[in-house]
């Protein structure tokens, strides 16, 4: 903890600030503002590979298994049908490439006016446009084949929007790493210089954070809750094996090991060298071992954070952290989504405080530490938290000390849980709005539910079995803290309240990045 209460700056030393951009990059990236682009001529094969496959095996099994088998291959019955397989197989495969040559050709996409644009179609022609200023956070996402030929799909999420607002597939790596730079320093609000004001921004430099360990990700899958209710299945399965003289509940087993090991590799094909950087433009994540990805979280974004342990991950001293970031989690399948939304996969205390110093850069206390350590591990009153009254433990027998909460100057802190633990943070400027819950007997016991609504994820942030005087109370504070945060936030170009635009900056400034965003008015939040 550095002198005026904020967490220690993560992978630099005290004090030291982040480096300002590099150099430009050599030209080749994203072209002049303004200009319509077009995705690498590979993409309508990369992304359509799966219907080449399936003409191909339409047309050419027969030919395909008579070979495995030895026997001739023009003979018999099939003689006087391939003419007309290989001639229907032509007609078709051109229709196809045709078809993805004319998709390439009518899909264009531009940066101009504080806008991206994608347009496609060639019959229906649709246009997608996002607003730079709102960008939330920005993917880059390589599927092995596109890995193989050296391309990537640039993603990027939009404040409000249900799915991702802008899919770019494919550009070649360098090219959408520098796009990312370009959109991200134009949501910034950062120029690079007036005499070429439509220059491709350089990338920004990074600091390596943390990464997790192949073998710690593995032992966080083996002691999941889903190992222990499959392992509790098995025992039960042979306890009633024994004791009827049947072998049949064996069979209950295969679908659940089934299931169990594609969860397993879901997991970890999702988790592997899973690594954490900060940089001018927000937190990198890196993660991914067939399938990688690249995530860009600018600071500020992140609407609720979410650090759990369950119960096997104790003895280790291991936890989870998720997200609420707008636009993830509503049009995603469940795994892509479930990995996006993950900010730690699994990682020590130590891991965990130096995430939160990235998200939450100003903790709005001169003790974070034991705010937070007392919200991982506390109970009754540690660290100032209150508590579910003594009245009401019986509606909650081993959570009613852990359940509790408290507030700094720039957030709010849910904890619960007293075996799988749980702590929640939901900065004060993103509580969109509260509403207080009572049953029949809570309301006889003076016990009540504060929620706080934010953007969809799997953070739910709730305040459960608060007297009803403190959660009245909390409800009225928090409110006002919301107000008075949001006034703070100036603009929606966050780089532009924690440091100067480059056109402006002779030297690297002072403040970069959102592990420091100390100004003389005091802290801000983008």
């Amino acid at each position: 903890m550095t002198a005026d209460g904020r967490f220690p700056e993560p992978g630099t030393p005290a004090g030291q600030p982040l480096p300002g951009p590099g150099p430009a990059p050599a030209a080749g990236g994203p072209g002049p503002d303004g200009e319509w682009l077009r995705v690498h001529p590979a993409s309508p094969f990369v992304r359509g590979w799966v219907a080449l496959a399936a003409i191909a095996f339409f047309f050419g099994r027969d030919i395909f298994e008579r070979s495995l088998q030895g026997r001739p291959v023009f003979q018999d019955e099939l003689a006087g049908r391939a003419p007309f397989l290989l001639a229907g197989g032509g007609v078709v495969l051109l229709i196809a490439v045709l078809g993805f040559v004319l998709t390439w050709y009518f899909t264009k996409y531009q940066v101009s006016g504080g806008y991206v644009r994608v347009n496609t179609g060639l019959l229906f022609r649709q246009q997608r446009q996002a607003r730079l200023d709102r960008v939330q956070a920005i993917d880059i996402v390589q599927p092995l084949l596109a890995r193989i030929f050296g391309l990537a799909e640039l993603k990027f999420e939009v404040a409000d929007a249900g799915e991702s607002a802008v899919r770019l597939a494919y550009l070649k790596v360098e090219d959408a790493r520098q796009l990312r730079a370009t959109i991200l320093a134009r949501a910034a609000g950062v120029t690079t210089g007036t005499e070429s004001p439509g220059e491709a921004a350089p990338e920004a430099p990074e600091l390596p954070v943390l990464a997790v360990p192949p073998s710690r990700l593995a032992g966080s899958l083996l002691l999941s809750e889903q190992s222990f209710f499959v392992a509790l299945g098995a025992v039960v399965s042979v306890v009633l094996s024994v004791l009827t003289e049947s072998s049949a509940f064996y069979f209950y087993l295969i679908p659940a090991a089934l299931g169990l090991a594609a969860s397993y590799w879901n997991l970890f094909n999702k988790g592997y060298n899973f690594t954490a950087a900060i940089s001018p433009d927000g937190i990198r994540l890196r993660y991914g071992l067939l399938d990688t990805q690249a995530q860009t979280l600018p600071p500020g974004r992140i609407q609720a954070l979410k650090v759990t342990q369950p119960p096997l991950w104790r003895p280790f001293g291991w936890y989870r952290m998720q997200v609420n970031v707008a636009g993830y989690g509503l049009a995603d399948n469940a795994g892509e989504g479930t990995s996006r939304t993950t900010l730690l996969p699994v990682g020590r205390l130590d891991d965990v405080m130096s995430m939160l110093a990235l998200v939450l850069p100003d903790p709005g206390t001169d003790r974070p530490a034991d705010v937070f350590t007392a919200g991982l591990a506390g109970l009754d009153s540690d660290g100032g938290y209150v508590t579910t009254p003594r009245r009401a433990r019986f509606l909650a027998p081993f959570g009613w000390r852990r359940n509790g909460f408290t507030a700094t100057g720039t957030a709010l802190l849910l904890r619960s849980g007293r075996w799988w633990r749980e702590l929640v943070v939901v900065p004060h400027q993103r509580t969109q709005s509260m509403a207080l819950q009572q049953g029949p007997l809570a309301r006889r016991l003076g016990v009540a539910d504060l929620v706080l609504h934010t953007t969809a994820g799997p953070v739910t942030p709730r305040l459960t079995q608060a007297g009803v005087d403190e959660a009245l109370a909390l409800f009225d504070q928090q409110s006002a803290r919301a107000r008075l945060a949001r006034k703070r936030q100036t603009t929606e170009q966050w780089l532009r309240q924690v440091a100067p635009p480059l056109a402006e900056a002779a030297e690297p400034p002072p403040v970069v990045g959102p592990v420091q965003t100390q100004t003389q008015e005091g802290p801000k939040h983008g």
